[in-house]
C-alpha cells in the first residue's frame, strides 16, 4: 500500500474515532446529569416528607393569618436588586399568628451582594388605616400586606416579595443544613425558664441543634433585651448562609428546599426561586451587611396606654439610614446600628 493510500485510510478512521469519543462523552454527561437530577429530587422529597411528618405531630404549626390579604407588590425592574420582606411568626395555642421578627433582605443577583435590615418589633409607626402602634401590630391587623404597606409608608422602601416562616420551620432549616449542629460563639450566660421552655447557655463556642438555635435567637431576658435578640438573629442568618455555601451544604440544598416548603408562605414563584438559587450559587454571598432600625441615637423610649412601651423614632434619621443602606454599595453599615453600653462598647 503506497503512502497516499495509507493517509486516505487514516483520514477515514479519525472521524469514526472522534464520533465514538463524542458519543461516549455525551452518554457520560447524560448519566451524570440524570444522576444529579435524581439525587436532587430524592433529597427534596425526603426533606418534604420529614417536614410533613413533623407538621402532623404539631397541629398548631401554620403560617396562615386570618386577616391576611394579597401582597400588593410590584416586580423588580431592569435587573435591579430585589427586596424581600422576611417575617418570622409564632403560631401557638390556635391564636392568630404574631411576629417578633421583621427583616428586609436585599439581594443583587448580578454581583452577589446581600444586605439585611432588622426592624425592631416595638418600633412605633403610622399604620395606614389604623391608629399609630408598634410595627408588629400591623401584621396582626392585616397580615404581610399591611406590614409591607406600613414599611413602605414609614420608610419609603419598595418591597417586591415576602417570605413568611414559623419557628418550627426555622428549626427544620438549621437541622437540615447543619445536621451535626451549627457552631455558635455564645458571648454571655443566657438563662430563662417558663413553663416547658428552658434556655441555659454558658459562654463559649458550642454546637446548637435546631431547637437550641431557636432559643438562642429568641432569648431576650438580659440587659440587651430585643436589641441583643436582633443582633443574634442577624448573626444566625450569616452562619446559616456559611453552612449552605460549604461543600457539604450545597449538596443539602434540595433537601433544604423540600424541608422548608411546608412551613413557608411566600409570593415568590417557583421559577423565580430556582433562578435566584442559580444566581446565588454562581455569585456566592461573601458577607451580609446588616443594619438595625432604629439606628443608634435615632430613637427614645416612650409609653402609650394602647401600645405599652415603644421605641419612638427620629424618622428623618432612620429613613436616611435605611435608604442609604439599601441604595449604596456594600460599605459595612452594621457598625452604625449597634447598641453601645455605658463604656461605649458594642453590645
Amino acid at each position: 500500500m503506497d503512502t497516499r493510500t495509507k493517509r486516505s485510510v487514516q483520514r477515514k478512521r479519525r472521524p469514526r474515532k472522534r464520533k465514538k469519543l463524542y458519543v461516549s462523552f455525551l452518554l457520560l454527561f447524560s448519566f451524570l446529569f440524570l444522576s444529579t437530577a435524581a439525587f436532587a429530587v430524592l433529597q427534596y422529597e425526603i426533606g418534604k416528607s420529614n417536614a410533613n411528618q413533623n407538621l402532623s405531630e404539631n397541629t398548631n404549626t401554620t403560617t396562615e393569618n386570618t386577616e391576611e390579604q394579597e401582597f400588593q407588590s410590584k416586580e423588580p425592574e431592569n435587573n435591579e436588586p430585589i427586596n424581600v420582606l422576611l417575617i418570622g411568626v409564632d403560631t401557638a395555642d390556635d391564636e392568630p399568628a404574631r411576629t417578633d421578627t421583621i427583616m428586609v433582605a436585599q439581594y443583587d443577583p448580578k454581583n452577589g451582594d446581600a444586605k439585611l435590615a432588622s426592624i425592631m418589633r416595638d418600633t412605633y409607626v403610622e399604620i395606614p388605616g389604623y391608629r399609630d402602634n408598634k410595627i408588629n401590630a400591623s401584621f396582626f391587623l392585616g397580615g404581610p400586606d399591611l406590614l409591607r404597606e406600613t414599611i413602605e409608608h414609614n420608610f419609603g422602601l419598595d418591597l417586591h416579595y415576602y417570605a413568611m416562616v414559623n419557628f418550627d420551620g426555622f428549626v427544620e432549616v438549621v437541622d437540615t443544613v447543619a445536621p451535626n449542629g451549627i457552631e455558635v460563639d455564645v458571648k454571655d450566660p443566657m438563662y430563662y425558664s417558663s413553663g416547658s421552655t428552658e434556655i441555659n447557655f454558658k459562654p463559649g463556642l458550642q454546637k446548637l441543634d435546631g431547637k437550641e438555635a431557636l432559643n438562642y435567637v429568641r432569648f431576650r431576658s438580659d440587659a440587651n433585651n430585643d436589641f441583643g435578640r436582633v443582633q443574634r438573629q442577624q448573626e444566625m442568618i450569616s452562619l446559616i448562609k456559611d453552612e449552605v455555601l460549604s461543600v457539604s451544604g450545597i449538596t443539602r440544598v434540595p433537601r433544604l428546599i423540600g424541608s422548608i416548603e411546608p412551613y413557608l408562605d411566600t409570593n415568590i414563584k417557583t421559577t423565580r426561586l430556582l433562578s435566584l438559587g442559580r444566581d446565588f450559587l454562581l455569585n456566592p454571598v461573601d458577607d451580609i451587611d446588616t443594619l438595625r432600625i432604629p439606628v443608634q441615637d435615632g430613637y427614645y423610649d416612650e409609653y402609650y396606654s394602647h401600645a405599652g412601651s415603644v421605641l419612638e423614632l427620629d424618622f428623618e434619621k432612620n429613613r436616611e439610614a435605611i435608604n442609604s443602606f439599601f441604595s449604596n454599595p456594600s460599605e459595612g453599615f452594621a457598625n452604625d446600628s449597634q447598641t453601645k453600653d455605658e463604656d461605649g462598647k458594642d453590645l
